[in-house]
Parts: C-alpha cells; sequence; structure tokens
C-alpha cells in the first residue's frame, strides 16, 4: 500500500506556524515511505477565504520546502461540492441518512429543556423515523446521518493510541444544511476517501471529530484511514499559545530572519524525537521520522531554542549562499534605503570576506543583515551613539596619526595592519584599544563590530583610508 497523506488548511489568514508543524509531519511520513503527500485547500467558508490566504499558503508551503505531490492543479475543496453533495444523497437513498425538518426554535427549544434537566446537549433523533409527509408543505430541512445507536465507535491512533466511545453519546449529525451545502465534516471525509488519503496526521483538536467521520465511512463502506492527532504547541509558559509565544505566520519567521531549514528542525522536534539529537537534517529527519516517536503531551514554543537552531544553520551556511540572503533581508531594513542599488559584486564580495567574523554572533538574518550593514553602506557612514561617543577629540587626533600609519602598510592583510597599529601605539605610549576603538568607530559607524584589523583588510586600504578621511572632516 502507497502511504498518501494530506495538509488540508482552510485560507482564512496566514499559515500558522502550528498549522506548518503538521503538514510538516505528514510530508515527512510520506517521503519516508516513499509515499504521496497531497495538499488541499478547504475553501468552502467563502465568508473568510481569500486568494490572498490561499497565495500566503503556498507561498509559505514553499518557503518552508514542503513540495507538495498534486501540483499541477491546486485542489480547492469548494470544486468538489457537487461531489460531497451526491454522497450526503446517495447516503438518504440508501437509508443512511434522513431529512430532518426542525425549526430553530424547535432545536433551541431542545437545547433549553436538555439543559434544565441536566442532559447531554445532542440532537434528540425526532425525525429520524418520521415520514417527511409529517412536515409542513415546503418546509426546510437539512440532511442528518443516521448514526448507529447501539454499539461503540473504536478509534486507533498512533499517538493516543485505542480509544473508545459509545455510539448512544453521538447524535445524528448535519451532512446538508438548509441551503443545501455540505457541511465541514461531510466533505472532508469525502475528499479524502476521493483523493486515497490512508493516513490522517492532524492536529489533537480534531480528535472528537474522528468518530464522526468514522461513522460517515462506515455508512459508505469505505476504508477507514490510519489516524494520528498532534498535540497542540503551548508557549514557553505552558499556556495556550498567543502572539506572545510565537503564535504567528510562517510569513512572519521569514522576515525575522530565520532560516526555512532552521524552522523545519525546530518544528520536528516540537512533540517528536530521536534520541537525544537537535540538529536533525532533512534527509535525517526523512530517514527516522515515524509515528511511534510522537509524544502525547503538548510541545511548547521556545524563541531561546529555536535562535539557537538557526544559529547553527548560520554558521554551517556556505558564506556566499549565507551572503545572498542577509543581502536580501537588508531590502527590508530602514537604513538600507540609504544602500539602494550598493548590493553591487564589490559590496557581496566583502560581504562574503566579512562573513565568518559576522555570522558568529547573529541569532538570526535580521540581526545578521544588521551588523553587516556597514560593509554595503555608502560614504559617509552614519554614526550610532556608541561611536560617537568615542570619537573624542583625542580620538581624532589618534586618528588622524594612524591615517599615514596604515597608509603605509603595503601588503594589507589583518595582521600587518595590526602591527603596524601596534607598533605605532606602543611607541606613543598608548595601548592597542586606544588605536583600535577609534578606527572600529570609523569603519563600522558604530562601537561594535568583527575584529577592526579584519574589517579594515576586507574594506581594502582605499575604503579604509576614506571612511577614516569622513570621521576627520566631520562629513557624517
Amino acid at each position: 500500500m502507497t502511504v498518501v497523506t494530506r495538509f488540508p488548511p482552510s485560507p482564512t489568514g496566514f499559515l500558522h506556524i502550528g498549522s506548518a508543524r503538521t503538514a510538516l509531519f505528514n510530508w515527512l511520513y510520506a517521503r519516508h515511505h516513499n509515499g504521496v503527500f497531497l495538499l488541499r485547500i478547504e475553501d468552502t467558508d467563502k465568508a473568510r477565504s481569500t486568494q490572498a490566504a490561499i497565495d500566503a499558503i503556498v507561498d509559505g508551503m514553499k518557503w518552508l520546502g514542503l513540495n507538495w505531490d498534486n501540483n499541477q492543479e491546486l485542489y480547492l475543496q469548494s470544486k468538489h461540492i457537487a461531489r460531497h453533495t451526491e454522497i450526503a444523497l446517495e447516503m438518504l437513498a440508501n437509508g443512511n441518512a434522513y431529512k430532518c425538518y426542525c425549526s430553530q426554535q424547535e432545536l433551541e427549544e431542545m437545547r433549553s429543556h436538555q439543559k434544565a434537566n441536566g442532559l447531554p446537549m445532542r440532537y434528540d433523533g425526532r425525525w429520524r423515523d418520521r415520514d417527511a409527509s409529517d412536515a409542513p408543505a415546503g418546509a426546510p430541512f437539512v440532511v442528518r446521518l443516521k448514526a448507529p445507536q447501539t454499539g461503540e465507535t473504536v478509534v486507533k491512533d498512533h499517538v493516543r493510541g485505542e480509544v473508545t466511545v459509545q455510539n448512544s453519546q453521538l447524535d445524528d449529525m448535519v451532512l446538508l444544511r438548509s441551503d443545501g451545502s455540505p457541511t465541514y465534516m461531510l466533505s472532508v471525509v469525502v475528499d479524502d476517501h476521493d483523493m486515497g488519503v490512508n493516513h490522517v496526521i492532524r492536529g489533537d483538536d480534531h480528535f472528537t471529530n474522528t468518530f464522526r467521520q468514522i461513522q460517515i465511512l462506515k455508512a459508505m463502506n469505505w476504508p477507514v484511514p490510519e489516524y494520528a492527532h498532534i498535540p497542540l504547541i503551548h508557549g514557553s509558559d505552558g499556556q495556550k499559545m498567543s502572539k506572545r509565544h510565537g503564535a504567528l505566520g510562517v510569513d512572519e519567521y521569514r522576515k525575522m530572519g530565520y532560516l526555512p531549514d532552521a524552522v523545519r528542525n525546530y518544528l520536528l522536534r516540537l512533540g517528536w524525537s530521536h534520541g537525544d539529537d537537535e540538529v536533525i537534517s532533512t534527509q535525517q529527519a526523512i530517514e527516522w521520522f515515524n509515528l511511534e516517536h510522537i509524544v502525547s503531551s503538548p510541545a511548547k514554543f521556545d524563541y531561546v531554542k529555536l535562535d539557537s537552531v538557526n544559529s547553527h544553520y548560520m554558521r554551517e551556511m556556505d558564506d556566499t549562499k549565507l551572503s545572498r540572503a542577509v543581502a536580501g533581508m537588508m531590502d527590508d531594513t530602514a537604513l538600507s534605503r540609504a544602500a539602494a542599488g550598493m548590493i553591487n559584486d564589490t559590496a557581496l564580495s566583502r560581504l562574503v570576506q566579512g562573513m565568518p567574523g559576522l555570522k558568529q554572533r547573529a541569532k538570526n538574518l535580521k540581526e545578521l543583515a544588521d551588523s553587516a550593514l556597514f560593509y554595503v553602506l555608502p560614504r559617509p557612514l552614519p554614526l550610532n551613539d556608541g561611536a560617537k561617543k568615542i570619537l573624542t577629540a583625542d580620538a581624532k587626533a589618534m586618528l588622524r596619526l594612524l591615517r599615514g600609519v596604515i597608509d603605509s602598510v603595503t601588503d594589507f592583510s589583518a595582521y600587518n595592519i595590526e602591527t603596524a597599529v601596534k607598533e605605532y601605539a606602543i611607541a606613543q605610549g598608548k595601548k592597542l584599544g586606544d588605536a583600535a576603538q577609534p578606527l572600529r568607530a570609523a569603519l563600522s559607524g558604530s562601537n561594535v563590530s568583527p575584529p577592526v584589523f579584519e574589517v579594515a583588510s576586507i574594506l581594502g586600504k582605499t575604503e579604509t583610508l576614506a571612511r577614516i578621511n569622513d570621521v576627520l572632516s566631520d562629513n557624517v
């Protein structure tokens, strides 16, 4: 049997980070078994579904590298409403469903009675065995499943284990609304069957739906898929995940500068484990992933751990590839407006050379872009408050003298520059820092940077001297 999984988001907003984890688990399980991973857009809620949300879902999936196998034409649930309706009418014809003519007032009175008498709040089946001729002429109706009233429905779940519910606890759910539109519970079952889905991996919040969906499957004599319900993600404090915990769209994580490989790795470890392994490559994840190692308790989202994983991936990334990603991130920064058109071959070369010293300190691409901006900004560089504090009259006097020392260095390597500056500082009875700090401020516009002599070497003698001259001429 070929394993077929699916990810069925509703296009009513962004691709939520929790939904992205569900997509990842489905994708990995399919890839592990050389199976099929399908994407289905459940857009039947036309009042809330938007094309922008569909585009965001597709874009987020592509950014995460979760390619789906039915990408010739996006599967839109709304295009299959006629099929969903057909199945409801088929159940109506074979006696597995019936028309219910209850008015809204009757339903409200029924619920009020049940509440007042401490009874379970569910439809009481009053139209289950009545003839349609009992209804007023032209009265609206819904179509309900004629669910079994005795026996039990069993869910064999890869995470929860075997769970049983007595059928007497389940009521006759609506399949078709009074306007003829199919309900979610019907549509999802029909779509899964028609798409050949045989493994349903989804959030734990869908677990109770499973019992009812199995009843539809059995009414149609369709095979029941295997199920795995993933516990939800909570915040680091154990509370329901909110925006402050990280309940954001995938696109926000991209804007914050996280790498897709790192996000995938982190999401994988939210609710699944492989021993003590923390950093897991995509190939390893495909090889190792199974349903048995999904944990049964809610995972906790932790930005500190995400930052740690992301830092690792940045450090391991090829410097040229990382530099291009950083250059792209600069397009989103306010300061980069001044650098428009400056990410040319020379600027990119500086980024690549400077990347080993830059990427050790950053947690994400945004931080890396901010710290690397001085390599590509046009002169004169803006100075931050720390740099302005360093560049006192005495510091500028030191820079005037250093200008000649630096100009005299022929082989402009970091070692040679540092040697020349150190010898000069000692000769003047100064510490190396007395010379290095003003130089750092002039070259980077900041009081913090990678090793300053490395920076000077990467900038080259001409640019280094020009930046010193800008500071000395107060052209900043």
